[in-house]
């Protein structure tokens, strides 16, 4: 993690989830300063909050130092990434801000970042228990 003393080459910008992350809150914000869905402030202020929430919890996990706070935050950036496409993919989608092929893509870059954290938050939880 950033605080265990693993040097210049340990830091959140070569972690790959973290990286899928921001690559996907850069797509939802292009995404949702276009045309009706920029209009709805709401909606698209709460995905645009979730998607950066994705990429600030990994960053803060892995900056703790912790493996069980790193743990906890990937839960919490998981659990984003679930409100993400709860919102964006669903409820954007059915009122028609975004059409079947965006929606398909920007979906398919969600569940990939949530089964990178999915896996992370594994290894990370077997190395708190061997440790």
């Amino acid at each position: 993690m950033g605080g265990d003393g693993g040097g210049a080459n340990r830091t959140v910008r070569r972690v790959d989830c973290w990286q899928k992350a921001r690559t996907l809150t850069r797509e939802i914000y292009e995404t949702t300063r276009r045309g009706a869905f920029a209009r709805d402030f709401g909606l698209s202020g709460q995905i645009q909050r979730a998607a950066v929430s994705i990429m600030s919890n990994i960053a803060e996990g892995f900056e703790r130092g912790g493996r069980g706070e790193f743990h906890q935050f990937l839960s919490t950036a998981k659990a984003s990434c679930a409100e993400l496409r709860s919102q964006l993919l669903y409820v954007a989608f059915d009122v028609g801000y975004i059409e079947g092929q965006e929606f398909h893509v920007l979906l398919q870059h969600a569940e990939e970042v949530a089964r990178i954290i999915g896996g992370l938050r594994v290894s990370v939880a077997k190395q708190r228990k061997s440790s």
